[in-house]
């Protein structure tokens, strides 16, 4: 039998974004790339693990806003919501298993650059997205600082979250999208990492003054 995509060589796999059996050469030309390939697959895990994360030298240093400097504190002081911000995107790919890892990163830079210059200058902007998927993920991620500033209003009287906060926040979220995504088309790597680490029951953000969970440093 020969292979369900190439038609040339033999199959000896089988490919469950094709419901047929494909050979190694395009299932390591197309994994993630043409081919929808859920994460069950156990040639994408395999693929997974023999890669690891990548490094924050191999990506273009104007991707992961170099200018943001983030600490340690930085991170202990925001751990909620930087574990929201993880927890809301993972909950939003449990709604929609379409969901990709440049979807999310394209939604993360752009609520980044916003922020960036509104921080710098004052000014408000906002590009237009290319997708309704951005666009969903920016909208559930707007609401969500919204509710962590009302959050804060409630119980101490006023919202200590400032803007450039909400901007480190984006870049850490960021920065790690870029660690744990293939880097593919239609890679899922990153979404399935936070699906793994940020899905459990979630600690109402009105527990601010408790630690929520650990967050995972890249």
């Amino acid at each position: 039998m020969s292979c369900a995509l190439c038609s040339v060589r033999k199959e000896k796999r089988f490919c469950p974004a094709v419901h047929g059996r494909i050979c190694p050469q395009c299932c390591g030309e197309q994994r993630e790339v043409t081919l929808n390939c859920p994460t069950q697959c156990p040639y994408l895990q395999q693929a997974r693990q023999h890669e690891g994360p990548r490094r924050l030298e191999d990506i273009p240093a104007e991707d992961l806003f170099p200018a943001i400097e983030i600490s340690e504190q930085f991170l202990q002081d925001r751990e909620p919501l930087i574990v929201g911000i993880s927890h809301t995107i993972a909950k939003l790919f449990r709604s929609d298993s379409n969901l990709t890892d440049r979807e999310v990163i394209g939604a993360l830079a752009n609520m980044a650059r916003s922020y960036q210059m509104l921080v710098g200058s004052g000014l408000v902007y906002q590009e237009v997205l290319p997708g309704l998927a951005q666009q969903a993920i920016t909208d559930v991620l707007r609401q969500l600082l919204q509710e962590f500033r009302e959050l804060e209003q409630e119980h101490i009287g006023y919202s200590t979250l400032k803007d450039g906060e909400v901007l480190t926040a984006l870049v850490f979220t960021l920065r790690l999208a870029h660690m744990h995504t293939s880097g593919r088309p239609r890679s899922r790597q990153f979404v399935d990492f936070l699906r793994d680490h940020f899905l459990d029951p979630q600690p109402s953000l009105a527990t601010t003054d408790e630690p929520s969970r650990r967050i995972i440093f890249p």
